[in-house]
C-alpha cells in the first residue's frame, strides 16, 4: 500500500512539474504587450530576455495586478484612439501564472527570437535631421526649461508629412515642445527659465512613450504642416530637478511631402484649453475647468485629429468634450491620470466639432496624503506653474478645418500601407513579415499566406481602396512556420462584394504585411 501511495505522489509531482509554465511559454506575451516601451532604447526597464524579465518580476506582478501596465490611460469606452495599449485577460493571466509558479526559466534557448528595435521608431531615412548642441542639464535646485532655436536650412517652403522627436537621454528628458519661428530670428535661451514656447506656431511635441507624429497622405486624406523658407525649429526641453550634470543630445527627424505636392490640407496644433488660475490648498481635492472660446462659440466646423491633455502630479482625472445646449462630442477622458504616461493620442475617426460648440475641460486635483503621486509630504499649497511640483491645466489638439465626410474616415486604415508607420503600428518592431496571395486575381476564393518566425496571434483584415474595412477574418494564435487563410470575397455581413481592387493586412506581434487583391466575380 505504501508503494502505491509513494508512486502516486511521484506521478502527481511529475505531472505538476510538466504543467508548470516556463519562460518560452510567456516570452511571446512580453514581446507583444511590453517590449515596445521596455527595450534598450526607452526609459523603461528592458524585457527582451529571461534575465531582464526575471529582474523585474516583482514590478511586473504589481503593475499587472493594479492595472498600471500596460501604459495606456485614455478611457476606450469614451473615445477610441490609434495604438491603444491593452493586455487581454488571457495574456495577463498567463504572465501572472508564470510568476506565481516561480518564474521558471526552462530551456530559454527555446524561447522565440525577441523583436528587434532601433533607436528610431520610424525606420526610414528622414529628409532632414536636426540635433541640439550637446547640452548638460542645469536642473540643480529647480526644473530647467531650455529653448534651442535651430536653423532648418530650407531654401524653399516644405510641408511636414511626419516627424519624430528622439530624446538623446530618455532618462532626463521630461518633455519636448516643438514650435516654428518663421522669421528665423528667435535665439536660443539655455538659462533654464524658458517657460513659454517662442515662435509663431506649434507643431507638437514628445513625452516618454509617445509615438511619432505621422499624418495621413492618401488621396482620401492628405494633411501636413507647411514650413516657410528660412524658418527655425525651436525645441523647448524640460529637464527635471536633480538631473544636473547629465548630458543630452535630443534630435528631431522630419519627413516632407515632395516639392510641388498639392491637395494637402493644413494641420493646426494649438492649446485652446488652459487655466493659469489654479490654486489648490493643502489637504483639499479641487476641480478646475477651462473652456474655449472664453465667450461665444467656435465659429466654424473643425475635425479633431489628435489630443494631448496635460497636468502634473496632483491631477487624478481629466475629461475634454465639446458641447452645445443639445449636443456633446466626446474628445478624451482619463479616469486615472498618470504624469508618467502622456502624449498625443490620435483618433481612429476624427470627431467633428461643429460651429456653435464650446470646447470644455475639467481636471480633478488631489492635494492630500491620499494621493500617492503628491510631490509634497506633507501637502503644501500649490498654484499654477511650469515646474513639476506646480500644477497645470494645458490641453492641446491637432485639428483641421472640417470637410464633409471627415468623421467617416477610418484613420487607422489610411496607414495600412504607409512605409513610415510599418515600425510603429505593431509595437515599433522592425517588420520582417512576408505574405502572399493566390490565385490573384481571383473569382470565388483567395488564399492569403504568411510565414511566422515565432508564435504569434494573427489578425487578417480586408479593406477597399478607399480605406473602408469590409472583412475581418477570424483571429488565431499560430505557431512558427507557414500558414494560410482563405477569403471568399464577402464582407462581414456575408454579402458578396463588387468586382475591384482590395487590400489585405496581416497583423502579428512581429509586424504587419500588406498586399493587393483583385476580385473578378463579386457582386456587380
Amino acid at each position: 500500500m505504501k508503494k502505491i501511495i509513494f508512486s502516486l505522489i511521484i506521478i502527481f509531482s511529475l505531472n505538476k512539474s510538466i504543467a508548470q509554465p516556463v519562460y518560452k511559454d510567456v516570452a511571446p506575451l512580453f514581446y507583444s504587450n511590453c517590449t515596445s516601451c521596455h527595450n534598450q532604447y526607452t526609459h523603461g526597464s528592458s524585457l527582451l530576455n529571461y534575465s531582464q524579465t526575471l529582474a523585474n518580476v516583482a514590478n511586473i506582478q504589481h503593475y499587472l495586478n493594479t492595472g498600471y501596465m500596460p501604459a495606456w490611460t485614455p478611457d476606450s469606452s469614451y473615445t477610441r484612439f490609434l495604438h491603444e495599449h491593452y493586455i487581454s485577460a488571457s495574456d495577463k493571466a498567463a504572465i501572472l501564472n508564470w510568476i506565481a509558479a516561480g518564474s521558471l526559466p526552462g530551456d530559454t534557448t527555446q524561447a522565440p527570437t525577441p523583436p528587434v528595435y532601433t533607436r528610431y521608431q520610424i525606420n526610414v531615412t528622414p529628409d532632414l535631421e536636426i540635433t541640439i548642441p550637446t547640452f548638460t542639464s542645469n536642473a540643480t535646485t529647480a526644473d530647467s526649461y531650455v529653448c534651442f532655436s535651430l536653423p532648418m536650412g530650407l531654401t524653399q517652403d516644405r510641408i511636414i508629412r511626419a516627424y519624430e522627436i528622439v530624446a538623446g537621454n530618455p532618462s532626463i528628458v521630461h518633455h519636448v515642445v516643438a514650435t516654428i519661428d518663421t522669421t528665423g530670428t528667435v535665439t536660443s535661451n539655455l538659462a533654464g527659465n524658458c517657460f513659454t514656447q517662442p515662435g509663431d506656431f506649434g507643431i507638437g511635441g514628445y513625452a516618454p512613450g509617445a509615438a511619432p507624429t505621422v499624418f495621413p497622405s492618401t488621396g482620401q486624406l492628405r494633411m501636413g504642416i507647411r514650413i516657410k523658407t528660412g524658418s527655425n525649429i525651436i525645441l523647448q526641453i524640460h529637464y527635471p530637478l536633480g538631473t544636473a550634470g547629465q548630458v543630452d543630445s535630443t534630435k528631431i527627424r522630419f519627413y516632407f511631402y515632395p516639392i510641388g505636392a498639392t491637395g494637402i490640407r493644413p494641420v493646426y496644433a494649438t492649446t485652446p484649453l488652459q487655466n493659469w488660475s489654479l490654486s489648490i490648498p493643502a489637504n483639499t481635492v479641487k476641480t478646475f475647468t477651462a473652456k474655449y472660446p472664453s465667450s461665444g462659440t467656435i465659429p466654424y466646423d473643425i475635425s479633431m485629429f489628435a489630443t494631448f491633455p496635460h497636468s502634473h502630479k496632483l491631477a487624478t482625472s481629466i475629461v475634454n468634450y465639446a458641447y452645445t445646449a443639445t449636443d456633446t462630442v466626446h474628445l478624451v477622458r482619463i479616469n486615472k491620470w498618470d504624469f508618467n504616461q502622456q502624449g498625443y493620442y490620435t483618433y481612429r475617426h476624427m470627431p467633428k466639432v461643429s460651429a456653435g460648440h464650446i470646447l470644455f475641460s475639467s481636471h480633478v486635483y488631489d492635494n492630500t496624503t491620499n494621493n500617492p503621486n503628491n510631490p509634497h509630504t506633507p501637502p503644501v499649497n500649490v498654484v499654477a506653474g511650469t515646474n513639476t511640483t506646480d500644477e497645470m491645466l494645458f490641453d492641446s489638439f491637432e485639428w483641421l478645418v472640417y470637410q464633409p465626410g471627415d468623421e467617416t474616415i477610418n484613420v487607422d486604415s489610411l496607414f495600412a500601407n504607409d512605409p513610415l508607420v510599418a515600425g510603429i503600428k505593431q509595437n515599433n518592431v522592425v517588420n520582417n513579415l512576408k505574405s502572399y496571395a493566390y490565385p490573384n486575381p481571383f473569382e470565388n476564393s483567395v488564399n492569403i499566406g504568411y510565414t511566422l518566425d515565432k508564435p504569434s496571434k494573427v489578425n487578417v483584415e480586408i479593406y477597399t481602396v478607399q480605406g473602408a474595412l469590409v472583412r475581418t477574418l477570424p483571429a488565431s494564435f499560430e505557431t512558427t512556420g507557414a500558414h494560410e487563410i482563405a477569403w471568399d470575397g464577402k464582407n462581414n455581413q456575408g454579402a458578396s462584394l463588387s468586382n475591384g481592387v482590395y487590400f489585405y493586412i496581416v497583423k502579428t506581434s512581429a509586424g504587419q504585411s500588406t498586399g493587393k487583391l483583385t476580385l473578378l466575380s463579386g457582386k456587380n
